[in-house]
């Protein structure tokens, strides 16, 4: 890396809608560092060896994306975080050896107590919908935060069952048809499904059967207030919404490839929902 020059980038297939650049590029320009952060769009058999030349293209590490997460995990030294998600999206290098880790975890806890600061006080049973590498990585911070009672519903009973066999007794599989009965008793309810995203079925559920105290999260951001989001705010409930997560869990690579600890502003949240708006 020539000049000082440190470079990141986010990999995917595909990339074009990735915000990640914008929101790197943004804290570079903040902090006033020598840097870029690009994206690529690499298909999953070119992946590898993508992978092996990212030092050559003068990257100090990279962001991963849909659907290389499970891949970067067995490509790269894994903490034991990403090794608990089974994927990894963030990487960088350490003493020459490619490491990573899944800040999906950090984002999703730390846009949660942005949202509903000491919410964990009193809420014990949260209720995932999906069970997909985004499920997983929810279902781990809930675990990491002490909840004792995690139920996973997923039109696959199979894939909440398997979570189920990583995670322990915590995971409660559900049937997806038995959602609706599980809702007054649910603390926190998260949307990690594809649903109610631009183009897609919305959730299906009267959130009028949770509690009032209840914290609804959807990890969609496009829209950026889902039909389930939206039926939450209007009954009054704590929401949450996917751009923060998206936000938070970039801090931590940008930590760790440029030296800077960066702050989620007003801000930089306005301009990505200013972009969101405009796409």
């Amino acid at each position: 890396m020539s000049n000082g020059l440190r470079k990141s980038c986010v990999i995917g297939w595909p990339a074009g809608h990735s915000r990640s650049p914008m929101i790197h590029n943004y804290w570079l320009k903040q902090h006033g560092l020598v840097g870029e952060y690009d994206k690529h769009a690499v298909a999953p058999e070119d992946f590898p060896a993508f992978i092996a030349s990212l030092a050559e293209r003068g990257y100090a590490g990279a962001n991963i994306t849909i659907p290389h997460k499970e891949t970067a995990l067995r490509l790269t030294r894994p903490d034991a975080r990403a090794k608990a998600v089974g994927a990894a999206n963030t990487l960088w290098y350490q003493d020459g050896e490619l490491h990573s880790t899944n800040t999906d975890v950090e984002g999703f806890l730390a846009n949660l107590d942005h949202v509903a600061p000491h919410w964990a006080r009193g809420h014990t049973q949260a209720l995932v919908l999906g069970a997909g590498g985004a499920a997983h990585a929810v279902a781990f911070g809930l675990m990491a935060r002490g909840l004792k009672r995690v139920r996973v519903a997923n039109r696959h009973r199979e894939r909440a069952e398997a979570l189920k066999a990583k995670f322990g007794p915590a995971i409660e599989p559900v049937d997806w048809d038995k959602v609706a009965d599980e809702l007054p008793t649910t603390d926190v309810l998260v949307n990690a499904t594809s649903l109610g995203m631009k183009g897609m079925p919305d959730v299906s559920l009267d959130v009028g059967l949770l509690p009032a105290s209840a914290i609804v999260v959807d990890l969609v951001y496009s829209p950026l207030v889902t039909t389930l989001l939206g039926a939450a705010k209007a009954r009054g409930l704590v929401i949450g919404d996917g751009l923060g997560m998206l936000l938070h869990q970039a801090v931590r690579g940008f930590s760790l490839w440029f030296g800077v600890q960066p702050q989620v502003t007003h801000e930089l949240r306005a301009l990505v929902e200013a972009d969101l708006a405009r796409s």
